[in-house]
């Protein structure tokens, strides 16, 4: 609505004056879902939530410790809220809506509790489809352990795993049952089975996602378990190669980070083709997870044959180059410098190349930036790399103000 009140402002704007007991003692705005924790306060569920998640264990206003972290709905509060929003709405200000609550734990314990059924499964898979409240509500070791038993378990029917499949691909794994998966050879077997086959693209897609949370919550062995069992490393390639399918992309490329994460798996992953894959993803500019695609382009340049991977994949060592450069931005721009280093360090036609792409200005940008000091290093390893392409006219090429040590 033109000239509404922000409610991110929540204070005292245009002229309306926000009653006090209506804003969240964290932000100060205006609560748009007021919850009550357990000492008898109430905020707004985004503030209280982020406090929490930063590992604040006390109430904010009274600082005692709390409880427990149950956050309870203060609908009176939220109902008065949007009676004052509409009694103010001709001086610009809007109705709050209604949240949609997170599932209640009751019931997602009754559905666990009623035992591998269809109905119960499809009823927790729409629960975890809805929202991210709900996934962390279901996130429990309770439910989780009763989904692995499930989905692996020699008893059930085909059709029963898959759908117990893909709800543990919406909530993820604990360490604990990332345990149960990883300990068990034939639940390893059983994933590559499902992936390497030529089944369902969705029944593919879910497994790819339980290998990517079993490896993220479990150590290097664990994870070179995952990535030696046949089927695991090519399946997930084959995601990353879908062309109409945004999310087998999305867990293809999560799978081969946290697998890369472990040296055992790199030379592995060249052989099953994720370095070419991941190559051409960042290439076409079609890489759902630029970041961790990156992360792990940078990792397989580092393994035998990775780098030779690396650049026909994404089109020859110049169309590589102009890859790197290009993502050599944001969050990405460290795995973008190191993987260009690997790509360019032999060849003196591609460190020119780098040159003309405008690496330069990417590079310095980094080094005077906010970047971590590992991505400076690496960025000052490359200018130094870089220094001998620079034109003679450019005065920088005769300054060491940016050259450091790497």
């Amino acid at each position: 609505m033109p000239g509404s009140v922000p409610l991110a402002l929540g204070l005292d704007t245009a002229g309306v004056q926000v009653p006090w007991y209506f804003r969240c003692p964290i932000s100060l705005e205006l609560m748009a879902d007021p919850v009550t924790v357990s000492t008898g306060q109430t905020y707004d569920r985004a503030s209280i939530e982020s406090w929490v998640a930063t590992g604040n264990t006390t109430c904010p206003v009274t600082r005692a410790p709390l409880a427990d972290f149950t956050l309870i709905p203060n609908h009176t509060l939220r109902r008065l809220i949007q009676e004052w929003c509409v009694a103010h709405r001709s001086m610009g200000v809007e109705r709050i809506p209604t949240p949609k609550q997170p599932a209640d734990p009751d019931l997602v314990r009754s559905l666990v509790a009623q035992g591998p059924g269809l109905p119960a499964l499809r009823r927790l898979r729409a629960l975890a489809r809805e929202s991210d409240k709900n996934r962390l509500v279901m996130a429990t070791h309770e439910t989780r352990a009763a989904l692995v038993e499930v989905a692996f378990g020699s008893g059930a029917s085909e059709e029963l795993q898959a759908e117990a499949m893909s709800v543990l691909a919406l909530v993820g794994l604990g360490e604990a049952e990332a345990v149960e998966v990883v300990g068990r050879e034939e639940r390893v077997a059983r994933l590559g089975k499902v992936l390497a086959a030529g089944g369902p693209l969705e029944a593919r897609v879910n497994a790819g996602a339980v290998v990517e949370a079993a490896a993220s919550a479990s150590g290097a062995e664990a994870r070179a378990v995952l990535g030696g069992a046949e089927g695991v490393m090519e399946g997930l390639v084959a995601l990353v190669e879908e062309k109409a399918h945004a999310r087998a992309v999305r867990v293809g490329i999560r799978g081969l980070f946290a697998l890369c994460l472990a040296k055992e798996n790199r030379p592995r992953a060249v052989s099953a083709g994720a370095a070419s894959s991941l190559a051409r993803r960042v290439a076409e500019g079609g890489a759902g997870e630029p970041e961790r695609a990156l992360a792990a382009v940078e990792r397989l340049c580092r393994a035998e044959g990775g780098r030779d991977a690396v650049v026909a994949g994404a089109g020859g060592g110049s169309a590589a180059v102009t890859a790197l450069v290009r993502a050599m931005s944001g969050r990405a721009a460290e795995h973008a410098a190191g993987a260009l280093v690997a790509v360019v360090g032999g060849s003196e036609a591609l460190q020119v190349e780098a040159v003309r792409a405008g690496a330069m200005s990417q590079l310095l940008l980094m080094v005077q930036g906010g970047c971590s000091e590992r991505a400076k290093r690496k960025a000052q390893h490359l200018l130094k790399l870089l220094r001998s392409a620079w034109p003679t006219t450019d005065c920088i090429a005769n300054s060491d103000d940016f050259l450091q040590p790497y």
